[in-house]
This record gives structure tokens, C-alpha cells and sequence, in this order.
């Protein structure tokens, strides 16, 4: 999976139409679109760190030129206050052009709840494609893309090795393999703190 990783990174530049493209083969690959930001649908995810600063993502519907769905863009980071309140940014109007590299978001290992992120307010601890799409309305391309570093219409950028699905369920696995072995440990003490309990009242 690896090798996927890297020759989708290698290859040129595609751009954006619906004529064009098996979305099965543009993961990870860069992607060259023109649209027009629907700033209204922007949503922050927050605790995003930079250089040990907390901040947040800004995302950003583009509405595709030439087709009928939207691309999500990671626009970059932004720092934060220490009073948590909304940062102040910008979002440019108009036709723009932008590029960056095809991922598709997943949720985080361990979820408290149902699973899902708040689907009423525009700041989010993490962002799927089904629940942005659920909360936004909007007909979505199935990838999001993470905005070219030092490219306008945008913030810092300074984006992680991505990983392939494969080592990230490997990953996955080996955090509940852990937590299970945890539980295991703890069970077997009680267990034993039982017997002895019962021993002694005999």
C-alpha cells in the first residue's frame, strides 16, 4: 500500500471534472480545481496544533466550475486565543484556482457518544465526508482535498505524512489490542482480589 501511496504522489497533476476521473484512483494524488468558496458552509476543527500552539482548520466547500458538487478544502491552520472564541479570517469571493493533495478524512479511533461530531454548529472536533455532508446538504466529491502549501486562498500549511488506509487500520488494531489486553489485566485482578476475599472468609 505503500508504493500506492507514493506513485499516486508522483504522478502529474489532474484537474477536476466529472468526465475525467475514477474517484476509485485520485487518493493522495494532487488535483488542480477552479470554483468558487461558499463561505457560508465553513466549518473549524478545533485543536489543531502547530508548533505546539493550539489553533483550528479552516474547511471550505468549493463549488466545483464545470459540475454540480462541491470539494471540501482544507484551507490550513489558524491560531487560536486563550478565550477559545472564533478566529477572524477571510475567504476570498469570486472564481478562484487551487490545488492540493486528494485525501479521504477519517474519523479518530476512540469516539465518545454516537459516533458522530455535532451536526448544529460550524466548530467540529474532527470532520467525515457523511457527516459534513449530512449537516451541510451539499453533493460532495468523495475525497477532500489538503490545500498546496504556500498557495493563496489560504493559512499555514504544514501537512502530516499521510498514511495509507491499511497502516491506519493496522494502527487501529493494535490501540484495541492494547485496551483489550488492559481489560484483561483488570479482570483477572478482580478475579483474584474476589478469590482471595472468599478464601478468607472461610
Amino acid at each position: 500500500m505503500a508504493s500506492i501511496l507514493e506513485s499516486r504522489e508522483q504522478r502529474p497533476a489532474l484537474i477536476l471534472n466529472d468526465s475525467n476521473l475514477d474517484f476509485r484512483q485520485v487518493e493522495y494524488q494532487k488535483i488542480i480545481s477552479k470554483g468558487i468558496f461558499h463561505y457560508q458552509k465553513q466549518v473549524l476543527i478545533e485543536n489543531r496544533k502547530h508548533l505546539g500552539k493550539t489553533g483550528f482548520h479552516i474547511l471550505t466547500p468549493l463549488y466545483v466550475e464545470g459540475s454540480d458538487r462541491y470539494l471540501l478544502v482544507n484551507r490550513g491552520w489558524i491560531g487560536g486565543n486563550a478565550a477559545l472564541t472564533d478566529p477572524a479570517y477571510s475567504t476570498p469571493e469570486g472564481l478562484v484556482e487551487i490545488s492540493g493533495q486528494a485525501i479521504v478524512p477519517q474519523a479518530p479511533p476512540l469516539i465518545l457518544g454516537d459516533g458522530t461530531p455535532p451536526l448544529t454548529q460550524h466548530r467540529w472536533p474532527y470532520i467525515t465526508l457523511d457527516a459534513y455532508a449530512a449537516w451541510s446538504g451539499l453533493s460532495l466529491y468523495p475525497f477532500m482535498l489538503l490545500q498546496t502549501p504556500g498557495e493563496l486562498y489560504g493559512f499555514v500549511r504544514s501537512w502530516p505524512r499521510q498514511k495509507t488506509s491499511d497502516a491506519m487500520h493496522i494502527g487501529y488494531a493494535i490501540q484495541w489490542f492494547a485496551f483489550a489486553l488492559i481489560a484483561l489485566s483488570v479482570w483477572v485482578k478482580l478475579s483474584l482480589t474476589q478469590e482471595e476475599k472468599r478464601e478468607a472468609i472461610q
